[in-house]
This record gives structure tokens, C-alpha cells and sequence, in this order.
């Protein structure tokens, strides 16, 4: 089965960056999230595009 959401352009996540931080991000095809260690944020991809809104983010939980 290939969902076309399931996937990220590696293009587009090359030039993707945290709006806080400025640094890379991560994919979680799980989740559907884009992740941002430095800032402890995951944002959201909904219908395949991502949502690089700072109040749409989820807290990560750790530290």
C-alpha cells in the first residue's frame, strides 16, 4: 500500500527549518510530525503539507 502522505519530499524537508531555532528537522512518518530537538517541538503535517506554526506545535516530552 503506498499512501502518499506517509512520505516527505526529502527536497522539501532539506530547506525546511525550525521557526524558532533556524536548525534542521526531523521526520517522524509515524506521527506525521516534523521534529525540532533544539526547540522541543513537533509540528504537524496535515494532508501532506506541514504546519510551521509555532501555536500548532506539540510539546515534546522529556528533559
Amino acid at each position: 500500500m503506498n499512501d502518499p502522505h506517509s512520505a516527505l519530499d526529502p527536497d522539501l524537508l532539506a530547506i525546511l527549518v525550525c521557526p524558532i531555532t533556524r536548525t534542521a528537522l526531523t521526520f517522524d512518518a509515524d506521527a506525521q510530525e516534523l521534529i525540532s530537538e533544539a526547540a522541543g517541538l513537533a509540528y504537524p503535517i496535515r494532508d501532506g503539507v506541514p504546519v510551521m506554526l509555532v501555536e500548532e506545535a506539540r510539546k515534546l516530552r522529556g528533559d
